[in-house]
C-alpha cells in the first residue's frame, strides 16, 4: 500500500545572476592603494544588484587625443574629494555581458528543471500504478513491499538530484558574479587613471543612496565603455 508520506520533489528554482562585489577575486597587494568594493550577494537572478562604495581607479584611453571631460567630473569638484555614482539598475538592464550571462544561467536552470520534471512525472505514474494494484488487491504482499521500497529509493534519489542541481545553478551564478566583478573592477582601474575619482557610489532602486545629484551620474559613460570593450572581445 502506498505510503501517504510520498513527497513530490519541487521544481528547481531558476536563479539569477547577481553582481556581488564583496566576492572580489583580486588579492590585496601590500603597499598599493586598494579599492573598496563592498557587496550584497542576492540569489534571485538580478545581475549587478549590490555594487556599493567603490574607492576607485577608472579606465585609461589609449587615444592620442584628449578625452572628453564628463559633466560629472566637472561637477564633482576641482579640488577636494571627487565623488560620482553609477546607476546599477541601468547596468543590470543594458550591459551586454550581463544580458548574455543571465540568458546562459536561465538556460541552464530550465534544462535541469526539465530533467527533474520528466523523472518526477515517471515516478508519479509508477507510484499511481502501484497504488491501484494495492487497492485492487492484485499484488502479493511480498512483491508490494519490494515495489514500495523501490519507490522510496527513487523518491529519495529525485530529492537528492533536485538539491544537487539547485547547488549547481547557485555555483554557476557565483562564478558568473566573480567574472562580472573582475570585468568591472579592471575597467574601473583603467578608467580612473584619467579622472582620478575618490569615490564612485552605487545608486540603485531601494538602495542605500536615497537621493543623488544627476550631474554626478557617470553611468552613461561607464556603460558605453563597458559595452565597447565587451563587443571588442567578442570579435
Amino acid at each position: 500500500m502506498q505510503d501517504e508520506n510520498f513527497e513530490k520533489p519541487g521544481n528547481i528554482r531558476e536563479e539569477e545572476v547577481v553582481f556581488n562585489a564583496s566576492a572580489s577575486p583580486e588579492t590585496d597587494q601590500p603597499g598599493k592603494k586598494q579599492s573598496s568594493f563592498p557587496v550584497n550577494m542576492v540569489m534571485n537572478i538580478i545581475l549587478l544588484a549590490g555594487l556599493a562604495v567603490l574607492y576607485v581607479l577608472f579606465f585609461t584611453s589609449k587615444k592620442s587625443s584628449e578625452p572628453t571631460i564628463p559633466l560629472a567630473f566637472q561637477k564633482s569638484g576641482g579640488s577636494g574629494m571627487k565623488v560620482v555614482f553609477v546607476n546599477i539598475d541601468t547596468l543590470n538592464s543594458k550591459y551586454e555581458y550581463v544580458k548574455v550571462m543571465k540568458t546562459e544561467l536561465e538556460g541552464t536552470g530550465k534544462k535541469l528543471q526539465a530533467e527533474i520534471l520528466a523523472e518526477q512525472g515517471a515516478f508519479e505514474k509508477e507510484a499511481a500504478d502501484f497504488q491501484k494494484q494495492v487497492a485492487a488487491n492484485t499484488i502479493a504482499e511480498d512483491k508490494a513491499k519490494i515495489i514500495y521500497e523501490s519507490l522510496m529509493q527513487k523518491q529519495q534519489g529525485l530529492v537528492e538530484k533536485k538539491d544537487r542541481y539547485t547547488q549547481q545553478v547557485a555555483d554557476k551564478e557565483m562564478n558568473m558574479n566573480i567574472a562580472l566583478i573582475d570585468t568591472v573592477t579592471n575597467f574601473l582601474k583603467r578608467y580612473n587613471k584619467v579622472y582620478h575619482y575618490d569615490y564612485i557610489l552605487a545608486h540603485k532602486s531601494a538602495g542605500e543612496i536615497l537621493l543623488a545629484n544627476d550631474t554626478l551620474d557617470i553611468t552613461k559613460d561607464v556603460l558605453k565603455a563597458l559595452n565597447e570593450e565587451y563587443n571588442a572581445r567578442k570579435k
